[in-house]
């Protein structure tokens, strides 16, 4: 976040405002906000009102496209679950112990093109969105192929790390099936990313939403009617994403919306991608160590005794927990693009109001959900499995999840607002610390030293992102957004040099 260049912020500041597409106009929030003349609390209210229009016309739909997304490899997982036991556990190791690892890494990357497309547009240079989407899609596309080589390989690993070689050999069947996936994401993100820069998120919700049924249907035939079994079901989930990635492109293609930042295939794609890497790395190893410090638990609970009976009950709260915080990923995309875009655009006061907005937003929702899953505690289990051990085990593993929900209703706000001002590399650190030398260090000692079993390796986790979360808190209310706007003005002078190769921050 500390810089060594020197910039004109009167530049930054008198930016014009983006106005392309259907955004509304952001330098109104600014207005309101500087306007010291009125009262505090008509301004505060009159910002809200402007505040809360920009934010739920992006977090809405994102949210909408998150959870349908999530709920794609969640109807997965219960589809194979009601083959059996064993088929559950297979099926949740290879969705949380392997398919996470490159979902966690491939979308660490896009949000590269997450800070830059969304400053980008806020400073109106439109034509370089369309180059970003293409460098991204090129390098997470040559990151799969090397992902392809550990799906390949996922038995041995799995039993490498200490999973049984009954689950594990099963877990390989239905890894073997989401190897088409991996490119599916690699083209994803990146457009995804290039899409909700923009404002342009309801397209995405629709596509998704059409693609679920589509899914299930698909889903239906290869388990049940065609007797496709574990393989058939994750082959299926690989067929639904390309038809999003493909639904999503012939979108920006024909869009009249995004006239002005695809201007097609350029080689320009192919140039500074060593530059482009090294913000992609910074972004990849934020979000990956977040998205695999969960996978942890699961991987964990293998070595545990009776690990089918831990790794089905665990596998089913923490596949609760990523469907509720496809809520707080929704309002991280939305808070992502507010902060580039007002960054982007000097207006350092929205940027600043909105991730207070939004906190509120993300927070009173996910405690809401928490309560609602509280109430049901007994029941969860059934929608996955008829196991009544497994349903007193989920039932008893309620409360951390309830903390976990509502801890995560503020965590990803704070993490979108790295990726909007591009504090990557800083986040990255702190999660290092706060994840993997204090939580995963607890959680093993309080589920093996002291025998909490599954709800002590929980608790150890719990700790580190509480401390993550308190971290990244005060960073953020501490932040000098004037100084951000700065950050923003030289970030998009280095990045939208078309003529030479990109240089590297």
């Amino acid at each position: 976040m500390d810089s060594s260049q020197n910039v004109d912020v009167n530049q930054a500041l008198l930016q014009p405002q983006a106005d392309h597409g259907t955004v509304p106009s952001h330098g109104e929030l600014e207005r309101v906000l500087s306007d010291v003349e009125t009262p505090l609390f008509l301004r505060l209210r009159k910002a809200t009102m402007i505040e809360s229009k920009l934010l739920f016309k992006l977090a809405a739909p994102a949210v909408i496209v998150y959870m349908i997304n999530y709920l794609m490899s969640m109807s997965t997982q219960i589809f194979s679950g009601h083959l059996g036991n064993l088929e559950l556990a297979a099926a949740s190791l290879g969705n949380t112990g392997i398919q996470i690892f490159a979902f966690g890494l491939l979308i660490g990357m896009g949000s590269a093109v997450e800070t830059l497309c969304g400053q980008a547009f806020g400073g109106k240079k439109y034509e370089m969105l369309g180059v970003y989407l293409q460098r991204s899609t090129v390098l997470l596309t040559l990151t799969g192929v090397l992902l392809t080589v550990i799906y390949v390989f996922s038995k041995p690993i799995l039993i490498f790390l200490g999973q049984s070689p009954e689950i594990a050999s099963a877990a390989s069947l239905f890894v073997y099936g989401l190897i088409p996936q991996i490119f599916a994401y690699a083209v994803n993100f990146p457009i995804q990313k290039f899409l909700q820069s923009q404002s342009i998120v309801a397209p995405s919700a629709y596509i998704a939403a059409a693609t679920l049924f589509i899914h299930l249907l698909l889903s239906w035939l290869a388990v049940y009617k065609l007797g496709m079994g574990l393989l058939g079901a994750s082959l299926a989930l690989s067929f639904s994403w390309w038809i999003i990635v493909v639904a999503q492109f012939v979108y920006i293609v024909k869009s009249e919306r995004c006239r002005e930042t695809w201007r097609g295939f350029s080689v320009q794609a192919f140039s500074g991608l060593p530059s482009f890497f090294k913000l992609s790395a910074a972004s990849a190893v934020m979000l990956c160590l977040e998205f695999w410090y969960y996978q942890v638990v699961v991987l964990l609970a293998g070595l545990l005794e009776n690990p089918e009976l831990a790794l089905d009950s665990l596998s089913i709260c923490m596949t609760i927990v990523g469907w509720v915080f496809m809520i707080s990923v929704g309002f991280n995309a939305a808070i992502s693009v507010r902060v580039s875009n007002e960054l982007g655009a000097g207006n350092p006061k929205s940027a600043a109001f909105s991730v207070i907005i939004v906190n509120i937003y993300s927070f009173t929702a996910t405690v809401i959900v928490a309560i609602v899953l509280l109430a049901c505690r007994d029941v969860l289990s059934y929608a996955f499995t008829d196991g009544e051990k497994v349903a007193a085990a989920v039932s008893d593993l309620c409360p951390l999840m309830a903390l976990t929900l509502v801890l995560n209703g503020i965590q990803p706000v704070f993490s979108g607002v790295a990726v909007g001002c591009g504090w990557q590399t800083f986040v990255a650190k702190v999660n290092v610390g706060c994840y993997y030398i204090i939580g995963i260090p607890l959680g093993a000692i309080f589920g093996f030293y002291f025998k909490f079993g599954a709800k002590g390796i929980w608790t150890g986790m719990l700790c580190g992102t509480l401390i993550q979360t308190v971290i990244l808190a005060w960073v953020t209310f501490r932040t000098d957004w004037v100084k951000e706007v700065e950050e923003a003005s030289k970030r998009l002078d280095i990045w939208s040099d078309k003529k030479r190769e990109v240089v590297s921050e």
